[in-house]
């Protein structure tokens, strides 16, 4: 039996990714709630999620979230849309009322259906996400007059994860997927995966401005801000909070990317919490 135990707001926030694109969202809530302390968890192990069975995705969903519950995280941050189309609900239906649990698609769709203005909306994400429909069956429920158009991009994170961005590799291959014709007549495009802002400056030099790019980083740090102060969680500690970032399976390759993108020294730990 789960002991339901009320989180403290001097506790951690946990986040979680299958690689470094999840950084994306954890260097936004960094930026926004500088003194919260986060514990990051990269699934490298099983990279890239986006290939991976409904089931699976569950599965190491669950393993991390008890990682992260044992870290004493009083937040967890599904920060994968991946996870966040497939497993969010099995996540908090085990987490219950001993954290938080946050998802990277519902501050999204929050912020298209409120706004108003988007008719029709192109998602681009891995191929588990777009085929779980997700952004569309959430954003038609929120407004039934968006049209949702999305498509599959496998190629992008495992680019990311080999540190191919801002070059000839990296722009043809975004050029080609941003040309096909589902994406055309588009208001706006939601960069349905964490690792895509990484690549962000890319697919703003493509669309040249016509359209607005919802990059879900953003978003999330803004949710997880406000879920925040309506739970009074928010820490008021005035010490300089020590982050601790885990993967499931360590490369040197890895914590090279991690220390450029998160613009900080960062000594990755080796959690092999499958064995």
């Amino acid at each position: 039996m789960v002991t339901s135990v009320r989180p403290d707001a001097n506790q951690p926030i946990g986040l979680f990714d299958s690689g470094i694109g999840g950084l994306t969202v954890a260097r936004a809530i960094k930026e926004r709630l500088p003194k919260e302390r986060l514990i990051y968890f990269g699934d490298t192990a099983h990279l890239p999620y986006g290939d991976k069975s409904p089931d699976s995705i569950k599965y190491y969903a669950i393993r991390i979230a008890q990682f992260l519950l044992d870290n004493n995280c009083k937040m967890i941050v599904i920060a994968c849309n991946t996870a966040s189309a497939l497993a969010y609900d099995t996540v908090k239906d085990f987490v219950g009322k001993r954290a938080l649990v946050v998802n990277v698609i519902d501050p999204v769709v929050d912020k298209i259906a409120s706004e108003g203005k988007i008719k029709r909306v192109g998602v681009i994400g891995t191929k588990g996400t777009i085929k779980s429909g997700i952004h569309a069956k959430k954003l038609t429920m929120a407004n039934k007059s968006i049209e949702v158009s999305g498509l599959a991009t496998p190629l992008l994170v495992p680019m990311i994860e080999e540190g191919f961005f801002n070059n000839k590799i990296s722009h043809a291959v975004i050029d080609s997927y941003l040309s096909r014709p589902k994406l055309k007549k588009i208001d706006a495009l939601i960069l349905g995966c964490t690792h895509y802002p990484l690549i962000k400056e890319e697919i703003e030099h493509i669309y040249k401005g016509r359209i607005p790019l919802i990059d879900s980083a953003d978003e999330v740090a803004k949710y997880v801000n406000h879920l925040l102060q309506k739970h009074k969680l928010l820490n008021t500690s005035v010490k300089k909070p020590v982050h601790r970032f885990y993967v499931s399976d360590y490369t040197e390759a890895f914590e090279k990317n991690t220390n450029f993108f998160f613009n900080e020294k960062i000594k990755l730990e080796e959690a092999r919490i499958w064995k």
